[in-house]
């Protein structure tokens, strides 16, 4: 199963390249050259809720603001609170589950699901079980599409 999510993973970051490169890339170019980025090369970031393990982040073809990372939580914890900014953002739980924050409703996270946020929505990810979490994320702004203003409160 851990093997069947990871490849899920990596074809959602693929989709989520290609559909905004389609979409705004005409209005981009140069960026993050093709690569591949190792789990030992990924830049290792340690928190008291456990660690990020950060692949990509930048400019690519056809976004800017790109963020691509697979985080590891402990039990009980959370990377932080549920929070909202300006970038679209994919969420993929890859091992264990826990609870899902999104706007405005909390439900069950279990293995294999994939969360989109549109911006300026609240979301989150709690770790509620007795095991790790990990989770990839996918965060990215589309060249040539101004970000969204924050709607009034």
């Amino acid at each position: 199963m851990k093997s069947r999510l990871r490849l899920w993973g990596i074809t959602l970051v693929v989709v989520a390249g290609v559909a905004v490169a389609c979409f705004a890339g005409a209005a981009g170019g140069g960026g993050q050259p093709s690569a591949c980025v190792t789990w030992e090369q990924a830049k290792l970031d340690k928190a008291d809720w456990g660690e990020m393990r950060i692949f990509f982040t930048g400019e690519t073809y056809g976004t800017q603001n790109a963020y691509t990372a697979m985080a590891t939580v402990a039990p009980g914890k959370a990377v932080h609170a549920a929070h909202q900014h300006a970038e679209e953002e994919h969420l993929v739980l890859m091992e264990g589950s826990g609870t899902w924050h999104l706007d405005g409703k909390d439900f069950a996270a279990k293995e294999g699901d994939v969360l989109y946020i549109a911006p300026w929505i609240m979301h989150g990810l709690v770790n509620t079980s007795d095991a790790p979490l990990v989770f990839l994320v996918v965060k990215y702004q589309g060249k040539g599409v101004p970000l969204p203003e924050k709607p009034a409160a």
